[in-house]
């Protein structure tokens, strides 16, 4: 499950784990991935430590993870074309 929110600064998306389709399996924290015009967070609750973490994504890094998603193991360099 997951809720879309428009905000001024930026567009935030909440992973909800929910388990469906996981019997058994151990729920994890929700995930926010705020996007802003330079970069995306994701934010996620760590009861070990009991505090939020964060990483940010350059809008490059973005761009690269996306990419990475549909290829095959190995090393990539993005090039942009015009």
């Amino acid at each position: 499950m997951f809720t879309i929110e428009h905000e001024f600064d930026a567009t935030v998306i909440t992973l909800v784990d929910d388990g469906e389709g996981e019997a058994g399996v151990r729920l994890q924290e929700d995930v926010t991935i705020s996007a802003f015009a330079e970069c995306v967070t994701v934010v996620q609750y760590d009861a070990r430590t009991d505090r939020e973490q964060t990483v940010t994504l350059s809008m490059a890094q973005l761009r690269d993870l996306a990419a990475a998603l549909d290829l095959p193991e190995g090393v990539y360099k993005l090039e942009t074309r015009g």
